[in-house]
């Protein structure tokens, strides 16, 4: 008998390499961690930091200003 609790399967995708728009909690407000970053690459890229996108939302522009700034190599 198998216990799969304590076999993950490991091709599963993590929640990094989940499409945003299957997150559960991205409709939620960013998180402090990523408003932070989201900061400073606005900073990097002269662009406007707006203190109201979703996770969803927040992740998407920090892989946008992470290939617009070099930062995401």
């Amino acid at each position: 008998m198998q216990d799969d609790d304590q076999h993950p399967k490991t091709d599963a995708p993590g929640n990094a390499d989940k499409p945003t728009e299957d997150w559960v909690t991205g409709d939620e407000k960013m998180t402090g961690a990523q408003a932070s970053y989201l900061k400073t690459l606005c900073q990097e890229a002269d662009e406007p930091f707006d203190p109201n996108l979703t996770k969803a939302e927040a992740s998407e522009k920090i892989d946008q200003l992470q290939e617009k700034t070099g930062r995401g190599a």
